[in-house]
């Protein structure tokens, strides 16, 4: 490809609107516009880097046994319904009717489409294990589109789906799309970690994340050094934190005015704020209330609330919903509630002694003993994991870091073939569900998340693997015949070695070539200027490092194919 044909509109200043690095240097590389909030045009250098990524996917996936095919984005309501997600999936989904009043809605997952299709025709155990794949385009009403192709409402994905005789057969499948999924995000150069995670509202009994690790990733993740632990903090495992075994004292009430927060109950009683236990108050989607009480230096895992209790979604409480069950806001405890589901973390039944609301204005209650005082109450991990916690594992402190979700891998089992009744005969002739699993890429997230975590202050440094074009050369003067002359040839000659290669024949100043060269992010640049005419050497700078070689033109050919095979 010549420069000169390249449809690349790069710009100098970088767009008001783009708030994280691979947004603004996607916008001024040329190679996405936008059409609407969290919509794009992929322009085609864009186009070049996706069809990459997505080659990589579908290499793995065949040699994994997945069989692509293509399923409609537009889909029924009916499917849905059977599965009861479409009350539920909430306001992300774009739904539609057609001139018959029928209502569809545009695909954010396919798992109802792709159960359906099977159940029509899968009947016996001898046609399983079976593993389909599509790259298609999804959709999802991001309430605040941000972020360029990291949060958008049209999105380019990979999702496949695996059916099963069993659980064994499932974890067989699981292993093979895991390892599949290392191999893919390799392949393509990025520096990720594989993380325990919470399904959402996919579901399924175990999943993990791909992160691509990144300072401006939306997700936290913790990970062990000691071993090979790593989760998200909403998934995180954290056992219980043993206090000091003391005396149990008397309950007691004690006056507390004007201490509505747990930092102003430990100044006024003078007592650590690790020995208050603090509530948190919500409602689920049918305004039952859900009290959540942890440690006063905890925070609640809303993720972990939420599925400890099986609510669908969660949001605070109304203060008329906290006083109808006999909490005060501000003053609450688990003794006396009524009519309320109270959860508290495990690592509160291990205090003594300690300082909770006593569901009274300007009081609270001291010595409160969570095993002795605390009735009717659900015991679990509801707490958000902290820098310094012990490993779950190992018992080494955790450290961590900052990622984005480029793939993840579900374990569903049998929870969509049941409500759909994707069903087989098992070598006894009984009929049984399939047993199914879900494995998901965001390509076009990949892309972003591959700038994410290669850029400088120049513009952005591409994997070799997912590059628009592997070498560009820059002829210094488009006026010398001598040089295009040379640049022409070796432009030939990396064609020929089947070298992605862009020749800039632009008019002009080598100084803007440069700039975009590093703009756009080319692993390699082949620099020809007077030297190439007079001595017989072109310039190789490495992208990457800043590295700059002079070889000979007999020599340039198999230097530019070791150094791509170190990218």
């Amino acid at each position: 490809m010549r420069t000169t044909q390249l449809y690349a509109p790069t710009l100098r200043e970088t767009p008001a609107e783009a708030e994280v690095i691979s947004h603004q240097l996607m916008l001024r590389a040329g190679m996405i516009r936008k059409a609407a909030g969290g919509v794009y045009t992929y322009l085609p250098l864009a186009w070049r880097v996706l069809k990459k990524i997505e080659e990589i996917v579908r290499e793995e996936m065949d040699n994994a046994g997945g069989q692509e095919l293509a399923m409609p984005i537009m889909q029924p309501a009916e499917l849905w319904h059977e599965t009861g997600r479409w009350d539920v999936y909430g306001d992300e989904m774009f739904r539609l009717k057609d001139r018959h009043n029928r209502d569809f809605c545009l695909g954010p997952t396919h798992e109802e489409m792709i159960t359906t299709l099977v159940r029509s025709d899968v009947r016996s155990y001898r046609q399983l294990p079976l593993m389909l794949y599509q790259i298609q385009n999804k959709y999802r009403d991001e309430i605040r589109p941000r972020f360029g192709l990291m949060r958008g409402r049209e999105f380019i994905m990979k999702d496949l789906y695996s059916f099963d005789k069993d659980e064994e057969g499932l974890d067989i499948s699981y292993k093979k799309m895991y390892d599949a999924y290392t191999n893919i995000f390799s392949r393509c150069g990025l520096n990720f970690r594989a993380v325990e995670a919470d399904g959402g509202a996919i579901g399924g009994s175990n999943t993990h994340e791909f992160m691509v690790i990144a300072e401006s990733g939306e997700a936290a993740i913790v990970y062990c050094e000691a071993c090979d632990y790593a989760a998200n903090v909403e998934k995180a495992e954290l056992k219980p934190i043993l206090a000091g075994k003391e005396a149990e004292l008397p309950l007691e009430i004690v006056d507390t005015p004007n201490t509505k927060t747990i930092e102003a109950v430990s100044q006024y009683l003078g007592v650590d704020i690790k020995k208050n236990i603090k509530a948190v108050a919500f409602q689920n989607e049918k305004d039952e209330v859900i009290l959540a009480f942890v440690r006063g230096d905890h925070e609640v895992n809303d993720v972990k609330l939420q599925n400890a209790v099986g609510a669908i979604v969660l949001r605070m409480a109304s203060e008329e919903a906290i006083l109808a069950v006999g909490g005060v806001p501000g003053f609450m405890s688990p003794i006396g509630i009524k009519g309320a589901t109270i959860v508290v973390d495990a690592t509160v039944m291990e205090m003594y002694n300690a300082v909770a609301g006593a569901n009274q204005v300007d009081k609270h209650y001291k010595n409160i003993n969570p095993k002795r005082d605390f009735k009717d109450v659900l015991v679990t991990d509801i707490r958000l994991i902290q820098v310094g916690d012990p490993c779950p594992h190992c018992g080494k402190p955790l450290k961590t870091a900052r990622g984005i979700e480029a793939g993840q891998v579900f374990k569903l089992g049998t929870k969509y073939s049941k409500a759909l009744k994707a069903m087989y005969l098992d070598e006894n002739g009984r009929e049984k569900p399939m047993v199914m699993g879900c494995y998901g890429v965001g390509v076009s997230r990949t892309m972003a998340a591959a700038i994410e975590q290669n850029f400088d202050e120049h513009g952005i440094i591409w994997p070799a693997a997912i590059a628009p074009y592997t070498v560009v050369i820059v002829p210094i003067n488009t006026k010398d015949a001598e040089q295009m002359e040379i640049a022409e040839k070796l432009y030939e000659e990396l064609k020929a070695a089947k070298i992605e290669v862009l020749l800039d024949d632009r008019k002009e100043r080598a100084g803007v070539k440069f700039k975009d060269a590093d703009l756009i992010g080319y692993p390699l640049r082949i620099t020809v200027g007077p030297k190439a005419v007079n001595e017989g050497t072109v310039e190789i700078k490495v992208r990457r490092t800043g590295e700059a070689f002079d070889y000979t033109q007999d020599k340039y050919l198999a230097n530019v194919q070791r150094l791509l095979a170190t990218l």
